[in-house]
């Protein structure tokens, strides 16, 4: 069973708007704390994804094609785990130097997926 699932716009997907302006056609929460929304129309691109770990990080990608956008939400869900799973791993020493290891996590996830 994923741990991703809908985000609940009570079936309203494709009419209401995101943080960037944009319409939302994907929106999805994981059970560990992240969601991932695609929108359509943005206020800076036709299209873009807007990321974010709760407390930790929010990136915004913009893109010129929806193809190049939708491919892209796979591999940022599948990063997102890996900074999800070492937050569990280390959540009882959450204020140690293991909170820098998941803000170096967070920083190279934006490297890696650059606006």
């Amino acid at each position: 069973m994923t741990k991703w699932q809908p985000f609940n716009h009570h079936g309203k997907i494709g009419k209401v708007k995101g943080s960037e302006g944009g319409y939302i056609v994907y929106d999805e929460e994981h059970e560990e704390g992240a969601r991932i929304t695609l929108e359509k129309d943005s206020s800076a691109a036709p299209w873009s994804i807007t990321c974010g770990i709760y407390g930790w990080m929010v990136h915004t990608r913009f893109f010129g094609d929806r193809k190049e956008a939708v491919n892209e939400i796979e591999p940022m869900k599948d990063a997102m785990e890996k900074i999800l799973a070492t937050l569990a791993s280390t959540a009882s020493d959450i204020e140690d130097l293991h909170s820098d290891r998941v803000a170096d996590f967070c920083a190279n996830f934006v490297d890696r997926f650059p606006t």
